[in-house]
């Protein structure tokens, strides 16, 4: 029989054993917790503040059952604390929980593991690679399915997805911003957006998502080739449709592939007329808006700018690549701060930036400059890489000191360090696709040890990014699409790899598809 003892209890004398439950219970309503961010990538450092504890007491963290931390509460009870994310942190809820080890007073608060894929190739480096991906590896990437897939409008050419804030956005030919659930519908088949952004045609770049709103790059109109820089709120307008909250004026010649980048609330975009326009992240309180400069190249662009500690980097047709302050000049237009001689055309290439080299790919060869110049206003390359008369496409990745970008039939992989002095370097190896060959133009896309690339016999590859210690390496999985164009290049994150295609055998204004892969039993 339980031992209940009479004493006083507050202003009353009761059964203390009875109460006690609730007195613990309205205590640890006492205790508080919060941190910030609540949401953010594996790896991370979050600030966590609690309060209520005992004055002193040693205060211990957990991330879900895991101890991650500890503080000391001040006199008034109150402690803040920096923590990691473990790396090992899924995607998804978690808990973060604070408990003091004296007073047993404890807190909790939600957490959110999650990965944001805001531009082409990721990050502000353009480097093409998600270094938080811990779900899909080399050794289960094998296992990945076609998970489900978005009913588009027309088809997508080259544009890339961006997945941010649990949405996943990109463009179609027929000039239309999609915005969609990243997690998917429930079903196989996706038919409803999020809601559907207009007021341009032919959408060939990807979206960027910054500070709120999404920029895209298209035509103007069916009857005018003008280039026009569209930004659309972020969370929609309240519709299914919605009209840009601002138009940029981007010259007389569409903007094709070149995806924008931002720096210091500006944005840029290159244009095909040649020149490299920067608006004010803003806007200018109209709904059209002329850039705050420009920048002229002697050929058409379709390269997407990279910004990378105040430089732009941008590749035009005329076989230079281009670097100027992200600043300006104080002018309406600017000169470049140097120019480097690639020796062939860039065409869709975005420059990648890293370690204090910039890459970019040429037709024929994989180029790496000095990203500070070379002193004088023209530069020559550092070295190039080529694999025979091969043509070569798309952006660069650079991933753990390799460089790895599409050939006519597959990957290339490169030292990023070259081969010694400036001379033409072969390749470490090639990443070779069994079946049906076509080139790879899409850009390749890294994220734990896995790259990924479309290729245009309607399928998307992964190759073990480590190679596999020989000289040409088969892919270790593919996946299917159910148009041959796959140009558009592969966004992986949080466990999903999201890409762009299309149909054929849907009607042409249906045929349009976003295709989401991942490991069976993922959300």
């Amino acid at each position: 029989m339980p031992q209940f003892s009479l004493r006083r209890c507050g202003a009353l004398f009761i059964l203390c054993s009875a109460l006690a439950p609730a007195l613990a219970g309205a205590a640890t309503l006492a205790a508080g917790l919060a941190l910030d961010p609540d949401v953010a990538p594996p790896t991370t450092s979050i600030t966590v503040s609690g309060n209520g504890f005992g004055a002193g007491e040693r205060v211990v963290l957990r991330f879900d059952q895991t101890n991650f931390g500890g503080a000391v509460a001040n006199g008034s009870g109150t402690f803040t604390k920096n923590v990691t994310i473990p790396a090992a942190a899924k995607p998804g809820d978690h808990v973060i929980r604070a408990v003091g080890t004296t007073s047993h007073e404890h807190a909790n608060a939600p957490f959110t593991v999650r990965t944001d894929w805001t531009q082409f190739r990721f990050d502000q480096n353009h480097t093409g690679v998600n270094p938080y991906e811990n779900v899909i590896n080399a050794s289960n990437a094998p296992q990945l399915r076609l998970h489900w897939q978005q009913r588009l409008s027309q088809i997508v050419n080259n544009s890339s997805p961006t997945v941010a804030n649990g949405v996943a956005y990109i463009g179609t030919v027929d000039g239309k911003l999609w915005a969609v659930n990243a997690d998917g519908c429930g079903s196989s088949l996706c038919t409803q957006p999020l809601w559907i952004g207009v007021g341009g045609i032919q959408i060939l770049d990807g979206p960027l998502v910054y500070n709120g709103v999404v920029y895209v790059g298209a035509q103007n109109s069916p009857r005018s080739n003008d280039g026009r820089l569209l930004a659309y709120a972020e969370g929609g307008c309240g519709a299914q449709t919605c009209q840009p909250l601002w138009r940029g004026n981007a010259g007389p010649q569409s903007i094709l592939q070149s995806s924008p980048a931002a720096f210091d609330n500006t944005i840029f975009v290159g244009s095909f007329d040649g020149k490299l326009y920067a608006f004010a992240a803003g806007g200018c309180g109209a709904d059209l808006c002329d850039p705050i400069w420009t920048a002229a190249t002697d050929g058409h662009i379709e390269s997407s700018p990279t910004v990378v500690d105040g430089i732009v980097y941008i590749g035009s047709n005329d076989e230079k690549l281009y670097a100027f302050d992200a600043h300006g000049c104080g002018q309406l237009t600017c000169s470049p701060l140097w120019t480097g001689d690639a020796g062939g055309t860039i065409f869709d290439s975005s420059p990648a930036v890293v370690n204090g080299v910039a890459y970019v790919t040429t037709d024929h060869a994989l180029v790496a400059f000095d990203a500070n110049g070379c002193g004088a206003p023209s530069c020559s390359p550092l070295w190039r890489g080529t694999h025979g008369i091969d043509f070569t496409y798309g952006s660069p990745a650079v991933y753990n000191g390799n460089v790895y970008i599409g050939l006519e039939n597959g990957i290339g992989v490169w030292d990023a360090d070259g081969c010694g002095g400036p001379q033409t370097c072969p390749p470490l190896w090639t990443g070779f696709g069994s079946g049906t060959q076509a080139a790879v133009t899409s850009s390749p896309a890294v994220a734990n040890g896995v790259v990924y690339a479309g290729r245009n016999t309607a399928e998307v590859l992964a190759w073990d990014a480590a190679g596999c210690g020989r000289a040409s390496c088969t892919q270790i999985w593919k996946g299917s699409t159910k148009d041959p164009l796959v140009a558009s290049s592969p966004a992986v994150v949080n466990g999903h790899i999201y890409i762009g295609s299309a149909d054929d055998t849907f009607p042409q204004n249906q045929s349009g598809r976003l295709y989401v892969f991942d490991l069976p039993g993922t959300p």
